[in-house]
């Protein structure tokens, strides 16, 4: 069974920053897109920063230019650098895995980021 884990969340003040890790084990199928993913409170889940399989980058509008997404491929580790952080970017943040043909996704349990102002 694919797992996910996350870490690297907190509690940090608004123009700080955070650094999320990814660690995904027991992967047997093709990466198709890994990522970030977060949901705040009373909100849908939203893609915040991927990687395809084509090595390219996706990043949501609010966070260009303050969020970078990078991995490890060896130890197939995703990580996300968040900084300059907006009370909006409060949220759980979750790990992302995409893998297979059929696709299917896979969800890490999540890490909680709180952004005060």
């Amino acid at each position: 069974q694919v797992q996910l884990v996350e870490s690297g969340g907190g509690l940090v003040q608004a123009g700080g920053s955070l650094s999320l890790s990814c660690a995904a084990s027991r992967i047997s199928f093709r990466i198709n897109a890994m990522g970030w993913y977060r949901q705040a409170p009373g909100e849908q889940r939203e893609m915040v920063a991927t990687f395809t399989s084509g090595s390219s980058t996706n990043y949501a509008d609010s966070v260009k230019g303050r969020f970078t997404i990078s991995r490890d491929n060896f130890r197939n580790r995703v990580y996300l650098q968040m900084n300059s952080l907006k009370p909006e970017d409060t949220g759980v943040y979750y790990c992302n895995a995409k893998l297979g043909y059929p696709e299917n996704d896979y969800w890490g349990k999540g890490t909680l980021v709180t952004v005060s102002s």
